[in-house]
């Protein structure tokens, strides 16, 4: 039986870059929050090896190496256990676009294979498998609300707010995640606020990669523009290193009229219409 896990994407509502650790990582507080719709994983038992499809899959088409095949390769080592089956990535997020997608295709499969191998989700090998293969992906492995520090996989659970409408867009451009933290400004700019409801601590809060962001990508200023310009907009904002940005609503219905205008206003932009999980 084919075997089917869900990777949503991840939103960085708020994201301050605190400073640069000795180990070339950054010092990071971050508030991590999923929508219902993102990636597709599924395994299946008759068949072998690795394939990409979807929206998105030429993109990493002919790829023998992404996090998928690493995700699968490091729970086999950790779990001593090979992965018989297909593993089929169905790609409908953009690559390097700030949603998390490749560490949510990650977390996924990791999950994946824990349930077919009866591994629970709280099992510290697990973790360590998912610290071990980027700093999203202990997030993106349980898919909660959050709180992320260190590099972000120091997780602390908070009240999410489930069913706020999201419209996410992206101008069409891949950015860099490494270009993108290397022009950051080095300043410790503060934490994020500790009280108030998830919205309310995200829209007191920022994200300081931003600005470098803007300045390699214009375009993702002119989202920014847009999303900020839509009736019933609340918080906009850019998710990760860019270049996709997001904007809640405040009624659903508000959130589909702005869905229904970016093709007219902005060709060519992707969009996705959904809501926090």
């Amino acid at each position: 039986m084919t075997l089917i896990e869900h990777a949503p994407a991840k939103l960085n509502l708020a994201l301050h870059v605190r400073r640069r650790r000795d180990d070339g990582y950054h010092e990071l507080e971050t508030l991590f929050a999923f929508v219902r719709d993102g990636d597709v994983v599924r395994l299946d038992p008759d068949g072998e090896g690795f394939a990409v499809e979807g929206p998105f899959g030429a993109v990493l088409a002919g790829e023998g190496d992404n996090l998928v095949t690493r995700a699968r390769d490091a729970f086999g080592a950790a779990f001593g256990m090979a992965t018989p089956g297909r593993i089929t990535l169905d790609k409908r997020l953009p690559v390097a676009s700030g949603l998390g997608g490749g560490s949510a295709d990650a977390a996924a499969t990791l999950r994946l294979l824990a349930r077919r191998a009866g591994v629970s989700i709280d099992d510290p090998r697990l973790f360590a498998v998912a610290d071990a293969l980027g700093s999203d992906v202990p997030a993106c492995l349980y898919g909660r609300t959050a709180i992320g520090t260190g590099r972000g996989e120091q997780l602390e659970w908070i009240d999410g707010a489930p069913g706020v409408p999201v419209l996410l867009v992206n101008p069409g451009v891949a950015v860099s995640t490494g270009a993108v933290f290397r022009a950051w400004d080095g300043l410790d700019h503060g934490p994020i606020p500790s009280a108030g409801s998830l919205i309310e601590r995200a829209k007191a809060g920022r994200n300081d990669l931003y600005p470098p962001a803007m300045q390699i990508a214009r375009d993702i200023q002119t989202a920014i523009i847009w999303l900020d310009a839509q009736p019933g907009a609340d918080l906009c904002r850019m998710s990760g290193s860019g270049a996709t940005c997001f904007a809640t609503f405040d009624t659903a219905a508000a959130c589909a009229d702005a869905a229904r205008r970016l093709p007219l206003q902005c060709p060519g932009w992707w969009c996705l219409e959904t809501v926090l999980s």
